[in-house]
């Protein structure tokens, strides 16, 4: 440290020496509250920095929230018949009559003919409306948010679930039924009982699942007399998605699973999973012959997919409305199904 008769020195001949670290002046060294000048009390709110939502990210990339499948369509197979304008339908059916006699050259006996009925089915249609207003949609593109787009995927989507429901259980109080209640189906058979107890997939074998799946088989053949079905004939194997896993149970001996066994006995079966087959009576499973002599034995029927109606402005908004209809399922050759419940 310079004395003060150095500094002196210096500084009258121009040279100026960094103050040392005491630098108040005597007389106020005395005085503590000169130290907090250089920290006068805020006038305004103590904070954190900056705004939180300039940190704040809005990720692009969407998720939708997931729905159960639509099945029908895929189950059964889709046939547009008729639009919006048909009220009621007639499906026609032929029956071949007649009778043989022996023959005489003078005999005129024997006769043919053919049976016709038409069974009425009546349309359902359904309605939704989509509405957006001018300034609710821009305050959703403030977010990065294509309203209007999302607002037509909800339409679609909640009418395309409509006509999935009516695929499967049609609609109550009117000749529009489904592919689990039309009253022409036959009765549920039961599974067999496992050795383990019960008729429940849960609980069964490999070899028993499969035997339940022959059985329904066997009923099938037995119900058509054997007509245009063998082992590779197109067949369709539904069930729910909560029983289907089963088909992946192996034996101890050869370790391949139920779901190969079956396509080596009917290499022509599909397997298809539809929620709808869990029913408040148990699990349900259907086995059907696709078509027979080139005919479907089944098939949703709807008028209209999707009908967009006008898009009507009003003074600071916009709405659309948008229907779909249909006759529920078609069992044609209700004799082609075997149902069983309670796996």
């Amino acid at each position: 440290m310079l004395s003060k008769a150095n500094r002196d020195w210096l500084e009258a001949r121009g040279v100026i020496y960094p103050p040392e670290a005491t630098v108040l002046k005597k007389g106020w060294r005395e005085n503590p509250q000169m130290i907090f000048d250089a920290y006068p009390t805020l006038t305004t709110s103590q904070n954190i920095g900056i705004p939180a939502y300039l940190a704040n990210l809005l990720d692009p990339e969407w998720t939708h929230v997931l729905f159960a499948p639509m099945k029908s369509a895929e189950v059964y197979g889709e046939v547009k018949k008729g639009d919006w304008t048909t009220i009621t339908i007639q499906f026609p059916m032929v029956e071949s009559t007649g009778e043989v006699a022996t023959y005489g050259d003078y005999d005129n006996n024997g006769s043919v003919g053919s049976n016709y009925n038409w069974v009425p089915r009546q349309s359902y249609h359904t309605q939704t409306i989509t509405q957006y207003g001018d300034r609710e949609t821009e305050m959703f593109g403030l977010a990065q948010v294509n309203y209007v787009a999302d607002l037509n995927r909800s339409s679609a989507l909640v009418l395309n679930k409509f006509a999935n429901k009516r695929n499967f259980f049609g609609i109550a109080g009117m000749p529009n039924y489904g592919g689990l209640n039309d009253p022409s189906l036959p009765t549920p058979i039961s599974p067999t009982t496992k050795q383990g107890g019960g008729t429940t997939w849960a609980v069964a074998r490999a070899d028993e699942i499969y035997n339940d799946i022959l059985l329904a088989y066997q009923t099938l053949v037995s119900q058509l007399k054997g007509y245009a079905i063998d082992r590779n004939t197109k067949l369709t194997l539904a069930m729910s998605p909560n029983i289907e896993p089963y088909l992946g149970k192996v034996t101890q001996y050869t370790l391949a699973p139920v779901r190969s066994a079956i396509q080596t006995e009917w290499p022509n079966l599909r397997i298809i999973s539809a929620p709808e087959y869990s029913t408040a009576s148990g699990e349900l499973m259907q086995l059907f012959v696709d078509e027979i002599d080139g005919e479907k034995s089944a098939y949703c029927a709807f008028t209209e997919k999707l009908r967009a109606g006008r898009v009507v402005p009003d003074l600071s908004s916009y709405k659309q409305k948008k229907t779909e209809g249909g006759w529920g399922t078609i069992i044609r050759r209700p004799l082609a199904f075997v149902q069983m419940l309670g796996m």
